[in-house]
């Protein structure tokens, strides 16, 4: 999967920052940087699976592709831009209704011709937030498995799935919190403190 590298990283972010097209599809990539979920585990994301008070975003199992469900600590910035598409949203149920059809999710291309537009086809991906995320913060010292439950690289087996489902909890948050600081400072072209990696 194509994906831009992290000296790339800043000028990717502040393009999406000015980016022309439809709202929903900023807010999306936004959302997926600051998540680094799969392209349809963004798309199909219902309102129903946030919990904005416990800043937690539990995908159930059937829309994981490895078929266990999955928490998403959700950093201040993530809860941002989810009360961004709150004021925007005319759906009760889809986080991003498509545009041609809204009782359906956002195309699965949706994201990937906009980064087209913004200049980026062949170098970048929705899927590509996520290599990013993982080289960046493996750099950073973030611990492995940690880094690998946030990706949602868990066996299949049922016992590890129901073990893996919330572990981790607290330094997983503390590293997506991290990493949306992170992004943060690098769009604003600031200089950024190395992580202690101890989460």
């Amino acid at each position: 999967m194509a994906r831009v590298d992290a000296k790339e990283l800043p000028a990717l972010l502040r393009a999406i920052e000015v980016y022309e097209g439809r709202q929903l599809t900023r807010l999306a990539m936004k959302l997926m940087a600051l998540t680094f979920v799969r392209t349809s585990e963004l798309i199909c994301a219902r309102w129903e699976e946030f919990d904005i008070e416990a800043r937690r975003w539990s995908i159930p199992a059937v829309r994981m592709k490895m078929k266990s469900p999955h928490i998403v600590p959700l950093s201040l910035q993530a809860i941002d831009v989810l009360q961004l598409l709150d004021e925007i949203s005319d759906d009760d149920k889809l986080v991003f209704p498509g545009e041609q059809d809204s009782k359906k999710p956002m195309s699965n291309m949706t994201i990937l011709k906009a980064l087209e537009r913004m200049g980026y086809k062949g170098r970048m991906t929705g899927h590509g937030f996520r290599g990013v995320a993982s080289t960046i913060l493996h750099e950073l010292g973030y611990n492995h498995d940690h880094i690998e439950l946030q990706l949602a690289h868990a066996p299949r087996n049922e016992v590890s799935a129901a073990y893996n489902h919330a572990l981790y909890l607290e330094p997983r948050a503390k590293m997506m919190q991290d990493w949306a600081d992170y992004l943060d400072k690098t769009k604003r072209g600031g200089k950024v403190l190395a992580f202690t990696g101890t989460a």
